[in-house]
């Protein structure tokens, strides 16, 4: 009688060593040990990385009522074509991540922080800085406040707190409602909250908030009382 039992082994062996065989030949050359004298290709050094031009283009703009055309890279930001190619530092930049909103410009009748917009995406547009508002002769009225109610320490963060308090005045008279209006239906009011709230997006590392929603609250009663004058309150 056959002995399956060694006939199964034999033909298990065979099998296995058939299969490492197929295994070693089909292992890449690199995969296998290489004798100690080899000599071992080195990798290419890379070349060297081509600089590319900046895109340039032309944008005009009007800055302060005065129509300005600019001719820079596409990635400026609005920020760095106001204190860059226009010298006007009034502007600052703070964080220029939009985060402390010392940047903040009224464009088009709305704030913004200039150092998250490219300048070319406000083609036609109108730009309104610190300097625009008031002359050193002639001040804004809320610039006037801060000066009169202390609105400011260092001075660093002023220009961007002036420009968004004057356009916040602007948002509360339009109807424009926060995160903190009391209802949908009626017109917002230039209370303590309602300006609080409006103008945290402006950060002053002196804490001089108080102060400042000081000077705010002046100009918006000053506003309401033209209103009811009829005299013009801007």
């Amino acid at each position: 009688m056959r002995n399956h039992g060694n006939a199964d082994v034999s033909r298990r062996g065979l099998l296995l060593g058939a299969a490492a065989s197929a295994a070693l030949t089909a292992t890449p050359r690199h995969g296998q040990a290489m004798p100690a004298d080899a000599d071992v290709p080195s990798a290419p050094h890379p070349g060297p990385v081509p600089i590319m031009n900046p895109v340039m283009n032309r944008v005009s703009l009007t800055v302060n009522g005065a129509a300005q055309t600019l001719e820079m890279d596409t990635r400026t930001t609005l920020l760095d074509a106001l204190r860059e190619h226009l010298r006007l530092t009034g502007t600052k930049k703070g964080c220029d991540h939009g985060q402390c909103g010392a940047c903040t410009v009224i464009v088009d009748g709305r704030r913004i922080n200039s150092c998250l917009t490219l300048a070319v995406m406000h083609e036609g547009g109108s730009v309104t800085t610190v300097e625009g508002l008031g002359t050193p002769a002639k001040l804004h009225p809320m610039q006037a406040a801060f000066v009169k109610h202390d609105g400011y320490q260092c001075g660093y963060c002023t220009p961007g707190q002036i420009c968004s308090a004057v356009a916040v005045l602007d948002e509360i008279k339009a109807g424009i409602p926060s995160h903190v209006t009391a209802s949908l239906t009626d017109a917002p009011q230039a209370t303590n909250a309602e300006m609080r709230e409006r103008m945290s997006g402006n950060v002053c590392r002196c804490g001089a908030y108080s102060n400042i929603l000081e000077a705010m609250t002046e100009v918006a009663g000053q506003k309401m009382a033209d209103q009811q004058n009829g005299r013009d309150p801007a």
